[in-house]
């Protein structure tokens, strides 16, 4: 079954600063050029910054703002070196989105510790520290926010197949969204999550590479493509979401069961 056609949902971001994590492919990438087609001066973070001067080139020739500044997530200094390149060439960043992330795809006791500390760090501590160090800056400055992570369906419900750690990091992520959302609420940052199923990613394509085709264990036999998220993101960045935060929106076509 093919995936339904997107609709193109329009926002006014024009004045915001969105910084996006893991923007060089797949979602992120999505995400950046997305933000920015609806106003937004984006920030397009990510280790390959050669991939990320394509986005900002995509960015700008379809009259966008795109500034692509390479980011290791892993290392905290970068953390908060990056969202103070981004407020000093343009501005405070008010939209977050936590997209960066790596799996595990091992069972837990076959994991090398090197690789327990990437996923670590990657999927649950670089969110943390890059959301606090925005969400501090906003409230220095006295102006509103928006947090936007990506969990997945992997964070509520794990078949046993390998990937706990995975599994682990995003019920961590949720966990995260619902607790930043209480402390920084009298400061007007809303912090929310989506939790996507199987999207069409270089991470998905690896995993169908080593596992075949996971589409036949899915009621509708598809995985969902980036665009399908555009509604979900937009409407969380946006006036229409003012009041609700601490929320995590699962988007998976019904994969992961209930």
């Amino acid at each position: 079954m093919d995936a339904p056609a997107a609709p193109e949902p329009t926002i006014d971001l024009a004045g915001q600063v969105a910084l996006v994590t893991g923007a060089s492919s797949g979602l992120g990438r999505r995400f950046a050029i997305l933000l920015a087609a609806n106003g937004a001066r984006v920030v397009a973070t990510g280790r390959r910054i050669e991939r990320l001067d394509d986005v900002a080139t995509e960015i700008t020739d379809a009259g966008g703002v795109c500034l692509p500044l390479q980011l290791d997530v892993t290392d905290a200094d970068q953390l908060a070196a990056v969202v103070g390149a981004a407020e000093t060439q343009l501005g405070a960043v008010q939209i977050l989105v936590n997209n960066a992330g790596i799996p595990d795809a091992q069972y837990a006791t076959k994991m090398p510790l090197e690789l327990i500390d990437q996923v670590l760090d990657t999927n649950l501590r670089a969110p943390y520290v890059l959301s606090c160090e925005v969400a501090r800056r906003l409230i220095e400055l006295e102006l509103p926010g928006r947090i936007v992570n990506v969990s997945s369906v992997g964070g509520f419900h794990y078949s046993g197949g390998g990937a706990a750690l995975y599994s682990i990091t995003k019920a961590g992520v949720n966990r995260l969204t619902e607790t930043l959302a209480v402390e920084w609420s009298r400061f007007g940052i809303n912090v929310n999550a989506i939790a996507p199923g199987l999207f069409a990613s270089e991470m998905s394509d690896g995993m169908i590479e080593r596992m075949g085709d996971l589409t036949r264990h899915f009621p509708r036999k598809r995985i969902g493509q980036p665009e399908n998220l555009d509604s979900t993101l937009l409407y969380l960045v946006s006036p229409a979401s003012e009041m609700v935060t601490g929320t995590i929106i699962k988007v998976d076509d019904g994969q992961g069961g209930r």
